[in-house]
């Protein structure tokens, strides 16, 4: 580094170096604020999806809960604990599809908007959105499980004696 102030200093006399700091240093300075704005983004996204989980959760196992006498009924009629299962999975995935082709047209919507806050991908991205979708819906399938896995446990005999 020596070398190269001598050398500027023979070309240009009146250049004052102030501090010698590596470029690594400077970019990492210059990207602090969009790292924590990121970082913020990514929290209060995975806070969003985890309350959406929460929410869903509370709704089937509410749907489960005042259905108890349909289902024993079902189950006493012959429905097996799989049937049960993959329908009170179904109402719930089919809630979660719902809101993730809701949320897709309204972020294709905002797209010319998002293109500002993105870098190094296309607000458009089919990628990126299928990514989304996948995501919220295995998140849907987990808070469905467990109402659906007590709906499918549900005695027949307790359920139509409940009430």
């Amino acid at each position: 580094m020596p070398v190269l102030r001598e050398v500027v200093w023979s070309l240009e006399p009146d250049v004052v170096f102030r501090e010698d700091t590596p470029a690594a240093d400077v970019a990492a300075a210059t990207m602090a604020p969009t790292r924590i704005a990121a970082g913020l983004l990514g929290s209060f996204g995975t806070l969003a999806l985890l309350l959406a989980a929460v929410g869903l959760y509370g709704v089937i196992a509410y749907s489960v809960s005042r259905r108890t006498r349909e289902l024993g009924i079902r189950m006493a009629l012959g429905a097996s604990r799989g049937r049960i299962l993959k329908m009170v999975l179904g109402q719930g995935l089919r809630l979660a599809a719902a809101g993730a082709i809701a949320g897709g047209l309204v972020a294709l919507a905002s797209a010319r908007v998002l293109a500002s806050l993105l870098y190094g991908i296309s607000p458009l991205d089919p990628a990126a959105y299928a990514a989304a979708c996948a995501l919220l819906l295995a998140v849907a399938c987990l808070a469905n499980l467990a109402p659906a896995i007590v709906a499918a446990r549900t005695d027949p005999l307790r359920a139509l004696r409940r009430e």
